[in-house]
């Protein structure tokens, strides 16, 4: 049940967790190695969702590229609404993590 929660509390989707417990051994107790390699697979995601939260964490009032133009601090980032060529989407997130 922790390792439920653990992903819950992480964000990970139920199904991924489901599908990670799958891995598990049947017929003996998990060790340390199964649940080692169990936390590899989740590793690039969560570094994923951390880089995001922190550009946005560093965007948040000003633009992170929706294409919208709603306030004026935007005009200074996304000129000519350059952004909503990208289509929908806050793509300066995703940008600042490449």
């Amino acid at each position: 049940m922790a390792f439920i929660q653990a992903g819950k509390a992480a964000g990970i989707p139920l199904t991924q967790v489901r599908d990670a417990l799958a891995t598990l051994p049947e017929h003996r107790v998990p060790s340390r190695r199964d649940w080692e390699r169990l936390s590899r697979r989740w590793r690039e995601d969560l570094d994923a969702r951390i880089a995001t939260l922190e550009a946005l964490r560093g965007r948040l009032t000003t633009c992170i590229g929706c294409g919208c133009l709603s306030i004026d601090r935007c005009e200074l980032l996304n000129p000519d609404d350059e952004a909503a060529t990208l289509g929908a989407g806050a793509h300066y997130l995703t940008r600042d993590r490449t």
